[in-house]
């Protein structure tokens, strides 16, 4: 038995797979000016203040931790947690004219730096770690963020959201995604924590052309399996298949199966040698 995955075929899936990789960094891309529109501000953003042609009162400030503020030139403190990005230019503009320091301020606020919402990705992506979490962001976003999936991740994700207090399991179908379900893409909200488990998988031992572990696509019969694996090879036999499958406790039973019949996560698919 092989130690690590077939390579060349552990990915069957080919182009489709492909194609669904070219979706999730295009919808990485695709609203975000949306996105950071209705991002809310909060403790550890850094922001860009532009005032039109009042150099001196356009800067840079990070929002502090505890209560969001920053410091601004002739305002002082000034509270920007909880407001978008225009929200927060407005408040600036009103308070520079209410303040008789300008007449008709133009002032423009974008974020340069999102730290206050940031929410875990674990699993079987390319750069696993924490990362920025817009008003709008989506699953297949923050896949994105984090380089997209690895070659041997499931094409099942979780998502665990906080819900009534407790830690509710959500299972994303990308294949169903792939093919049109935008049901799939859910919103993402702080507390989140997605996971990308590594994918199903089966053996073949015995008389084929290339023994070793393969990806278990959906449905796939013992049919598929051995010409995954290339075949019976001239010593094997199609008859007596067996194969030894996990049980739930994590013990192992060996059972007989039919051509037909369709393997199971961690199946070890026998083929005997045939009687000349």
């Amino acid at each position: 038995m092989a130690n690590t995955p077939n390579k060349g075929n552990a990915w069957n899936s080919g182009p489709k797979w492909l194609d669904f990789l070219w979706l999730v960094f295009l919808a990485a891309h695709v609203g975000v000016t949306n996105a950071a529109e209705e991002y809310l501000l909060g403790g550890g953003d850094t922001v860009q203040i532009m005032v039109y042609e009042q150099p001196d009162l356009s800067i840079e400030a990070r929002l502090s931790q505890d209560n969001a503020t920053i410091a601004y030139p002739l305002l002082g403190e000034v509270a920007l947690g909880e407001l978008t990005p225009a929200q927060a230019g407005r408040k600036i503009a009103r308070l520079l004219k209410n303040g008789g320091f300008l007449k008709a301020p133009q002032v423009t606020v974008t974020v340069k730096d999102y730290l206050s919402k940031q929410i875990p990705i674990m699993g079987l992506v390319n750069q696993p770690g924490e990362y920025a979490l817009r008003d709008e962001a989506r699953v297949v976003d923050m896949i994105a963020q984090a380089g997209g999936l690895k070659e041997d991740a499931a094409d099942v994700i979780v998502v665990m959201k906080k819900q009534g207090g407790k830690s509710v399991k959500h299972e994303i179908d990308l294949m169903r995604f792939y093919a049109g379900d935008m049901d799939q893409n859910i919103k993402i909200s702080q507390g989140d924590l997605i996971m990308v488990p590594k994918m199903d998988t089966f053996f073949i031992q015995g008389e084929v052309n290339r023994p070793g572990m393969y990806r278990l696509e959906r449905g796939m019969t013992a049919m598929q399996a051995l010409s995954i694996g290339g075949g019976v090879n001239d010593r094997g036999s199609m008859k007596g298949l067996k194969v030894t499958r996990t049980l739930p406790d994590g013990s192992t039973n060996k059972i007989n199966i039919e051509l037909t019949d369709q393997l199971q996560p961690n199946d070890v698919l026998y083929v005997k040698e045939r009687l000349f």
